[in-house]
């Protein structure tokens, strides 16, 4: 566990998110249509506020990254934005989900390394698995 805005917080992206507090944002895998039909992007939408259309950037608590439209180099300018996003926004607590990882078809040896500048940041919690191959 560790503590953020005097709330404790898991070390880790839990595997399965039921619920967030106010400040908590689940952070996922989108297309850049904004068709969240499936995997972590269906849970935003059902859930966390993700709006249909909206493939990119925060919407209610939810944050979405799109994954699906080409190799690991078309999603890096994303995951930079979010990285950008999650530092100016030191209000809110983000949980990134093994974004691309499902329904997109990347293994986390190839997104991980995409969130190095995320490590430090102390409102974003990646996936373990993340985070190991990070160390």
């Amino acid at each position: 566990m560790r503590e953020y805005n005097g709330i404790d917080r898991p070390a880790f992206t839990p595997e399965f998110i039921e619920s967030l507090k106010a400040d908590e944002v689940f952070v996922f895998g989108s297309n850049l249509a904004g068709m969240h039909g499936g995997g972590a992007a269906y849970v935003a939408f059902r859930k966390f506020g993700a709006v249909m259309g909206c493939g990119v950037g925060l919407r209610g608590q939810s944050y979405a990254i799109p994954t699906m439209q080409g190799g690991v180099e078309t999603i890096k300018p994303y995951v930079d934005e979010f990285v950008a996003f999650a530092k100016d926004h030191p209000e809110l607590f983000f949980y990134v989900t093994r974004i691309g990882c499902g329904i997109a078809g990347f293994r986390d040896r190839e997104i991980a390394p995409l969130f190095a500048e995320a490590v430090p940041l102390p409102n974003v919690c990646l996936p373990e698995s993340f985070v190991k191959l990070l160390a």
